[in-house]
């Protein structure tokens, strides 16, 4: 399987990247409902999982791809690789979480049909609060450890867990 996936990976990096972050986008709503809620599975609200997994695949995916390249082609300090680590992390919680967590609060307002600024006021500061308890601690260790075509992967699986936070925060 791992062989399978890295094959593709190699042969359609985003088409990939973008495809698994669906799916896991997936997993944490499922996750969120089921053992966060506790919706059971006549409950189950369809709509808000194809909702995440659309914003995984379609926004986040490719985004996170991208900008992964980005700061690993950009982000350098010439002569000091724990630097260089410490930067993008800088950069990646800078830059890129605060605006990533508006766009996903957005999105999910735009696909519910709710006031975009009402979910913005509402959720943001305690998602971006929460997020930097969170990810500059698991982005070190990406960006130190796991090689640049897997750092997609690696925030993914952590990423189940805080998409089923993003997942119950938006449901609130």
């Amino acid at each position: 399987m791992l062989n399978w996936y890295k094959a593709k990976l190699a042969a359609r990096p985003l088409l990939t990247q973008s495809i698994t972050t669906a799916i896991l986008f997936g997993v944490g709503d499922v996750t969120a409902q089921q053992l966060v809620d506790r919706r059971g599975l006549s409950n189950h609200d369809v709509t808000r999982t194809g909702r995440m997994v659309f914003y995984g695949g379609a926004v986040f995916g490719p985004a996170a791809t991208t900008w992964f390249r980005v700061l690993q082609k950009h982000v350098v300090i010439p002569g000091s690789a724990n630097k260089t680590i410490l930067a993008r992390v800088a950069a990646d919680q800078g830059l890129f979480a605060p605006t990533f967590i508006g766009i996903f609060l957005s999105s999910m307002a735009v696909m519910e049909g709710t006031d975009v600024g009402d979910k913005l006021k509402k959720n943001y500061w305690e998602a971006l609060s929460t997020n930097w308890m969170v990810w500059p601690f698991v982005q070190l260790v990406n960006f130190k450890m796991v090689p640049l075509d897997h750092r997609v992967l690696f925030v993914n699986v952590i990423s189940i867990g805080w998409n089923c936070y993003l997942s119950w925060l938006n449901g609130k």
